[in-house]
């Protein structure tokens, strides 16, 4: 039987202690009221779960649009946690580390996980190099890719790791193919309660795809772009901006945003697939972007966070013809979100009047 949002598993801990209803409120307050400014943002989310209503307000990243605020349901954050917790093999009792900001969905999660399942969990501040008990075995953690990267000696004590907010890079995957974590990218957003797949990163011997959670089905609108049935978690069919490649009724390979293709000179183009190519080879920040071309419609440029646009023309060996940069622009800074994704439209309009 799925459980409900007003139960709290009699295996939950935090930080090492079990809590009641009213015992997890009078600490949720001292957090708040007391705790570093990552802690008072957990408190806080736990005094929502804990009231006396059945919805949380959650902000989106604002990574493809303006952040807003959105309504999602109590009883919908409990269903996706029993779907990854299916998925996974996660069972009452397994210890968790908790290293997102919890004000947003994917820290949110890990804290409702943590109370639905009945987990173990261990809440560190969530810096760019998370610091935790380096010695403990950990069976479950999320983490962004640039917390991946900073401590990837110290993985190998974690059982199952999930990685997102951003693409994994080649590099990184080369990096982790010889740890036992079983590592897995998430496709998600707000409004699916985090993810809906998972596709493993490493410990698989041919090209992986993303593998959808139960209780979920997909679909391809005429654009190629995915549309997410997923009556466990929200009540809208959500058809996305990412063009995909589907490879079976439960699988597919991402290729892109829709918004973000470039048609160059009749040839599309996708900024994110030559991104990942470029991973390692760029030391700074860039992205990859177009701009008006009277030939070809459209030209690929290449964005800089940098004072200038010198480059080793080596960085661009492996790519196509067609997906080397006719332009380079260096901007001092690029125009952020509040959870550290590049706003390239914004980013652009520095650039390119």
């Amino acid at each position: 039987m799925t459980p409900t949002f007003v139960t709290i598993h009699s295996r939950f801990k935090l930080n090492g202690t079990h809590f009641e209803h009213e015992e997890l409120k009078e600490m949720a307050y001292n957090l708040v009221k007391e705790g570093a400014d990552f802690e008072s943002s957990a408190g806080e989310f736990l005094l929502n779960w804990l009231d006396d209503h059945a919805i949380v307000l959650v902000k989106t990243s604002g990574s493809t649009g303006t952040p807003k605020t959105i309504e999602i349901h109590k009883q919908a954050m409990v269903n996706s946690a029993m779907a990854t917790a299916q998925y996974l093999g996660l069972e009452p009792g397994d210890t968790a580390l908790h290293c997102l900001p919890s004000q947003y969905i994917a820290g949110k999660m890990m804290l409702v996980r943590a109370l639905v399942l009945g987990l173990e969990i261990d809440v560190v501040m969530p810096t760019s190099e998370p610091v935790f008990d380096y010695e403990k075995t950990y069976r479950f953690c999320a983490m962004l890719p640039m917390q991946m990267q900073s401590t990837l000696e110290h993985l190998h004590n974690i059982d199952i790791l999930i990685v997102g907010g951003s693409a994994v890079s080649k590099d990184l995957t080369a990096a982790i193919q010889n740890l036992k974590t079983k590592v897995f990218a998430t496709y998600g957003m707000t409004e699916t309660v985090t993810h809906i797949a998972l596709k493993p990163l490493n410990n698989t011997v041919q090209n992986s795809y993303f593998e959808i959670l139960p209780h979920v089905t997909i679909s391809q609108d005429e654009r190629d772009c995915l549309v997410i049935e997923a009556p466990k978690v929200t009540s809208e069919k959500i058809v996305t901006n990412d063009i995909v490649k589907l490879q079976s009724t439960t699988s597919f390979e991402w290729l892109g945003r829709f918004d973000s293709v470039i048609n160059s000179g009749g040839l599309k183009l996708f900024p994110e697939q030559i991104e990942a190519q470029l991973k390692g080879k760029i030391k700074t920040s860039f992205f990859i972007a177009s701009e008006a071309d009277d030939t070809l419609g459209e030209r690929l440029i290449l964005v800089l966070e940098a004072d200038n646009t010198s480059l080793e023309t080596s960085v661009f060996d492996g790519l196509g013809k067609f997906e080397i940069p006719k332009n380079i622009y260096a901007v001092s800074k690029f125009v952020m979100t509040e959870t550290g994704k590049i706003q390239r439209k914004k980013t652009l309009e520095s650039i390119i009047r």
